[in-house]
């Protein structure tokens, strides 16, 4: 078979998914941890975020992971300067980044990232990985996700001046 599988001894057959079962000793050694990533893109939505570090963490501990790190952020996932995120990807003893949806991790090139982390033997475990499987839809939600975010940003910013221009003239 081209995936690794078991014979139990009830005459059944086991078969093993190598993205998310491996070897618990190479999943954490002295040297290298696992992190549990949770982002939420506003702070009015805290429940959010907790229910979801909790699912990560219950994830973690089924793959067998003893004391998973956990991460937890309020920020855009258009904005690449996440401070949390850039110090998980910056430190090289963190060999497994778990998140519960891609978009949580990143909005777009994730496939950039996750080549990068994987030439240094490093990946992204994806919790619930039913995203879109075309190509061309998933690049077109993300080209409207962009073009979305700088219109909002420019109302943001012409919004922000007028009230500047307010208040200098009071």
């Amino acid at each position: 078979m081209p995936v690794p599988f078991e014979y139990t001894p009830t005459g059944s057959i086991m078969i093993h998914d190598p993205k998310y079962e491996h070897d618990t000793r190479t999943l954490q050694t002295e040297n290298t941890h696992t992190v549990c990533y949770a982002r939420v893109s506003s702070a009015d939505q805290k429940t959010d975020l907790q229910r979801q570090t909790d699912r990560l963490k219950a994830f973690a501990i089924n793959m067998g992971v003893t004391n998973p790190q956990i991460v937890q952020e309020i920020g855009s996932g258009m904005n690449g300067s996440r401070r949390k995120l850039n110090r998980i990807l910056a430190d090289p003893t963190v060999t497994t980044i778990i998140v519960e949806h891609r978009d949580r991790f990143a909005r777009m090139n994730m496939e950039l990232v996750e080549s990068s982390l994987q030439a240094q033997d490093r990946r992204i475990i994806v919790v619930d990985d039913h995203e879109l499987d075309d190509d061309l839809v998933r690049d077109m939600t993300e080209v409207l996700t962009l073009f979305c975010a700088r219109l909002y940003g420019r109302r943001s910013a012409s919004h922000k001046a007028q009230l500047m221009l307010k208040a200098a003239e009071s």
